[in-house]
This record gives C-alpha cells, structure tokens and sequence, in this order.
C-alpha cells in the first residue's frame, strides 16, 4: 500500500461532492454566459436619470474582463472536480470493494485533499470575480456608486455584506473537511 494512501474510504461521499461543486460551477459559469451576452453600451441601458451618473466606458470593460476571470476560475474548478472524480474511478475500478451500499477504494488521501483545495479555491476566486461583475453590472444600470444612490447602495451592500459571508462559510466548511 502506497503512503498516505486510505484502504477503505467511502468514494461515494467524495464523488456525490465533486458533482455538487461541478452543479454549482455550471450554474455560476451559465450566469457569467447570460451576463456576456448582455449589451453594457446600449443607449436604454441605464435606469439613472442623472447624466454624471452614468458609468464610465471602464466599468464596462471591468465588467467583461470579471466575467472572463469568473469564467476562467469556474471552468478551472471544474475540471479539477473532473479529474479528482475520475482518479476515483480509476481507483475503484483497480482495488474495488462492497460493503453494504459503501463503494470502497484505495485513494491517496493527500491528493484527494490537495485536489479538493485547489478546486475550491478556483470556485472561491471564481465567486469573487462574478461578484465585482455584478457590482459593475449595478454601476451601469442604477448609475455609479460615487453618485451615492439608494438603489445602487441598497443592491451593493446586501452583495458584498452575503457573499463574502457565505464564501467564508465554505472556505471554513473545506478547511474543516480538509483537516479531517
């Protein structure tokens, strides 16, 4: 038995986890498509009245170059997910054993959670880059937030106050499951 290697873990929890981070990764990488195809310059584009409220031409090149980045950090996490899913299986096929309803197999416990870091923090980074193009998207719809609008603070705020929270919560969850 190789080094680090685990003779018996429940592959079946660890590939019903790949497929939720490659769920969730296609769902994000579906949004940054239906932002892509979205027209920032459009002259009905914006909902402000105020003229010097108008987003500049750099938000909107912002907004395309976070989509690309958020696109770039989602497909790089899914395949990572692809391929730890497939080593699985590779590994499975080679030293596979039944208990109960439990597919066991020997996996190296070390790239498993080596592979489980790097994905999840593409799918952070990816996360991240979708959030500031929405915060631009917002800019060039409810006007900039240097003009100090209701609507662009009240869409903003929430953003940046939840999704920083909530990839807190999952860089705790897979630091945790990381240490275990």
């Amino acid at each position: 038995m190789c080094e680090g290697a685990v003779p018996k873990l429940g592959t079946t929890i660890h590939i019903s986890a790949l497929d939720g981070i490659i769920n969730v990764n296609s769902l994000f990488t579906l949004a940054v498509f239906i932002g892509l195809a979205w027209n920032p310059h459009d002259q009905g584009n914006s909902l402000s009245q105020d003229p010097s409220c108008f987003a500049k031409p750099k938000v909107a090149e912002d907004l395309v170059a976070f989509h690309v980045y958020s696109f770039s950090c989602f497909l790089f996490s899914s395949l990572i997910a692809l391929c730890l899913k497939q080593a699985i299986r590779l590994a499975k096929s080679t030293h596979f054993t039944t208990i109960f309803t439990l597919d066991l197999a020997l996996i190296n416990k070390t790239a498993l959670r080596v592979g489980y870091l790097v994905s999840a923090v593409g799918s952070v980074c990816g996360s991240v880059f979708l959030m500031l193009a929405l915060i631009n998207v917002v800019q060039i719809k409810l006007g900039t937030l240097g003009c100090g609008s209701k609507h662009t603070y009240g869409a903003v705020i929430p953003l940046v106050i939840f999704v920083p929270l909530g990839l807190l919560i999952y860089v705790c969850t897979v630091f945790y499951a990381f240490t275990r």
